[in-house]
């Protein structure tokens, strides 16, 4: 099978209580993420990459193939600053254009996962224009989407506006416990769901960090899900996990098309990246 792998490349600074980590980010864990996973098949990736810091992605880069990388000008540099139990915070400096897409060759994929990691990614227009040259799955993970963002380059969660045309477009939505509140004025998770899923899209994943993830969807037009809880972990890490989740997620159900082992499967690999060292150790599976 042929993936396709759309999203920003970042330069992540993340800080935490007494100091500061620079790392590759953005859509270099989904990469990650599928590329452990996968067996005989290819990834390509449509990004954006900056020459001056290419070194930070090309180990999981080099494993796709780079027909749609565009090299441009400095890619964004995210400040993430981690607190305990609470959303982390995000401050932006750079933005990218949005991305070139291939459309005349996006029926050459067997899946294409669409990682809004700046929610500039790619433009509502532009995602009308993948779904009408493109039949397969589309799988949207709305991260950044979610936010907006103010003169100092700070990235809060608000409404996006309009989402109803996003998710006409899509077969698959993945939120968290934050984002999904972005999608409806709706208030609990039930209703944004079920308002979500009548406009087109077939499942809505909403992850719930170390509590597990649920997967929603319609039967006979009803609203119905399943939650997958988390292993107990020690959890070491909370860097990329949603993207892992994504990647594995999209990975299984394209190649299964079964919603529970897939749900089972993206929740353990998560699960393993949130230990101590666990990317290091998904990355020697």
């Amino acid at each position: 099978m042929i993936f396709l792998v759309i999203g920003h490349s970042v330069e992540d600074h993340i800080v935490s209580a007494d100091h500061e980590i620079i790392k590759p980010g953005g859509i270099y864990y989904s990469v990650f993420a599928l590329s452990s996973v996968i067996s005989g098949d290819s990834i390509y990736l449509c990004t954006s990459a900056e020459k001056d810091n290419y070194y930070l992605f090309e180990d999981v880069f080099n494993l796709c193939k780079p027909d749609f990388i565009q090299f441009s000008g400095p890619i964004p540099k995210v400040l993430l600053t981690i607190h305990g139990e609470k959303e982390r915070e995000e401050r932006y400096k750079n933005i990218n254009k949005p991305l070139e897409i291939p459309y005349d060759k996006l029926n050459d994929f067997d899946g294409i996962l669409i990682n809004m990691v700046t929610g500039f990614d790619i433009e509502l227009e532009q995602l009308k224009k993948i779904r009408q040259n493109f039949s397969g799955i589309i799988y949207l993970d709305v991260h950044t989407l979610s936010r907006g963002m103010n003169h100092h380059g700070h990235r809060g969660f608000r409404q996006i506006e309009n989402f109803k045309y996003w998710a006409e477009c899509v077969d698959i939505i993945q939120v968290n416990e934050f984002e999904i509140k972005t999608l409806s004025d709706k208030t609990s998770d039930d209703e944004i769901a079920n308002e979500i899923l009548h406009s087109g899209t077939r499942q809505i994943i909403l992850t719930k960090g170390a509590l597990g993830a649920a997967v929603y969807y319609l039967q006979n037009g009803e609203l119905n899900s399943i939650f997958q809880p988390v292993s107990k972990v020690n959890l070491g890490n909370k860097i990329g996990l949603g993207d892992v989740f994504g990647a594995v997620y999209f990975y299984n159900y394209i190649k299964s098309g079964d919603l529970f082992s897939s749900l089972q499967k993206s929740v353990f690999t998560s699960g393993l990246a949130a230990e101590q060292n666990g990317l290091i150790k998904l990355k020697k599976n």
